[in-house]
C-alpha cells in the first residue's frame, strides 16, 4: 500500500512542513515510507549504518523494555562485556486495558511480568504486518490459573491485550530481534512494567491493589537498571525471583515455597528503591489512582496528536500499510498519561 500523497510532495515533507517534526521526540515514530516497507522486513542498510553508529553488530542480543504509563518500547543491544545498552526507544502506539496484569482471556489486559521470545514465536505474515508472541501465560502466570493466549507486540496501532506500534517501528524491531535469534541468542527477554518504577511513580500508585506485584516486578527493574545485565527469572511462593542459584539446581513450582534464603531481594536496591519501601508505606491508600483505573490503555502523544489532528483513518493510513482501523480510537484521546 502506497504511502499518502499530496501533489507532488510525499507525507513526509508535507508532516514537516506542518511543523510535525518537532512532536517526534522519540526514535522510529512515523519516518519511514510505508511504500517502502518489504513483506518480510530485513536489517535496512539505513539500520545497519544506525547499530553500527552505536557500538552494536547486528548478531549482537537482545532485550526489550515496554512501560505502559509511558507508552514506550526499548530495544536494548549487549556488549562484548556482557551489559546491555540501549539502542531505540519507539513510542506505543496503542496498548490496551488498564495498568496491572493480565489475569483472564478477554479482559483487554496486555501482560505485565517477565516472559521470553523464541524464533518460533516469530511471524512474518501477521494480519497485523510483522509480530512476535510474548508467551503469555509465563510458566508463574499458568500456576496463578491466567488464561489467555495469543498476546503479541505488532504493528497496526490496533490493541486488545497487545502491544502495537506501527508497520515502520515493525520493520526495524522485527529483523532486529529475528537477526539476534538466529545468530545463535536462542531466546530474548521481554520486560513489561506498568510505568518506570522510579520512586515518583511508586508513590503515585501507592494505593494501588497490584502495589504488591509492582514491588515484585521492581526487584528485576532495579537490578537490570543497576548492573545493565539481563536477571535470571525464576518463580517460587507465588511470585517472581532473581539470580538464584537453587539447591541441586532444581528449580521449585511456582507456588512451591522458596528454599531457605530464596524468599527476598536478590540484589541490593537501588537507593531510591529503600526510599520507596518507607515512604509508600506511609501513604494513604486513599491517594488518587484514577489514572490506574482508567480501562482502555494508552497511546503515545506522538499518536495522540495525529490522532487529533487526521481522525482515526487518517491516523491508520499513516501507520498501517492495509490501513488496518485504530482500536478505540475515542479511548486512546482520553489517555490520562499522554497529557
Amino acid at each position: 500500500m502506497s504511502a499518502p500523497r499530496t501533489g507532488n510532495f510525499p507525507l513526509k515533507k508535507l508532516l514537516l512542513a506542518a511543523g510535525l517534526a518537532g512532536l517526534v521526540t522519540l526514535a522510529g515514530c512515523t519516518s519511514a515510507s510505508l511504500e517502502d516497507l518489504a513483506p518480510a522486513p530485513t536489517i535496512s542498510p539505513k539500520l545497519a549504518r544506525e547499530l553500527k553508529a552505536k557500538g552494536f553488530s547486528e548478531q549482537d542480543p537482545v532485550l526489550v523494555r515496554i512501560f505502559k504509563q509511558e507508552s514506550e518500547f526499548e530495544v536494548w543491544k549487549r556488549k562484548p562485556n556482557g551489559q546491555y545498552a540501549l539502542f531505540k526507544t519507539y513510542p506505543i502506539c496503542r496498548w490496551s486495558g488498564k495498568l496491572g496484569p493480565k489475569r483472564q482471556v478477554g479482559d483487554r489486559q496486555a501482560p505485565e511480568g517477565f516472559y521470553h521470545v523464541s524464533l518460533g514465536a516469530l511471524n512474518p505474515r501477521s494480519q497485523y504486518y510483522v509480530s512476535f508472541n510474548l508467551g503469555f501465560p509465563n510458566r508463574l502466570e499458568r500456576a496463578l490459573g491466567y488464561t489467555g493466549d495469543a498476546l503479541m507486540v505488532h504493528g497496526a496501532c490496533s490493541s486488545s491485550g497487545c502491544y502495537a506500534l506501527t508497520d515502520q517501528q515493525m520493520a526495524e524491531i522485527y529483523p532486529i530481534v529475528q537477526k539476534a535469534l538466529e545468530s545463535g541468542q536462542g531466546r530474548f527477554q521481554v520486560q513489561a512494567y506498568p510505568f518506570r518504577m522510579t520512586a515518583e511513580n511508586m508513590k503515585r500508585h501507592a494505593g494501588n491493589p497490584n502495589m504488591s506485584f509492582w514491588k515484585n516486578l521492581k526487584t528485576g527493574y532495579d537490578y537490570f537498571e543497576t548492573t545493565k545485565r539481563e536477571p535470571k527469572v525464576a518463580a517460587c511462593n507465588g511470585k517472581y525471583v532473581f539470580n538464584v542459584n537453587f539447591p541441586d539446581g532444581k528449580e521449585p513450582g511456582p507456588l512451591d515455597p522458596c528454599p531457605p534464603g530464596v524468599d527476598g531481594p536478590s540484589v541490593e536496591p537501588l537507593a531510591f528503591a529503600n526510599a520507596d519501601t518507607v515512604e509508600t508505606g506511609a501513604i494513604s491508600t486513599s491517594v488518587s489512582t484514577h489514572a490506574s483505573a482508567y480501562v482502555d490503555g494508552g497511546m503515545h502523544k506522538t499518536y495522540r496528536t495525529m490522532l487529533e489532528r487526521y481522525g482515526a483513518k487518517g491516523l491508520a493510513a499513516r501507520v498501517s500499510k492495509t490501513k488496518y482501523p485504530i482500536s478505540r480510537p475515542e479511548a486512546a484521546l482520553k489517555d490520562p498519561f499522554s497529557r
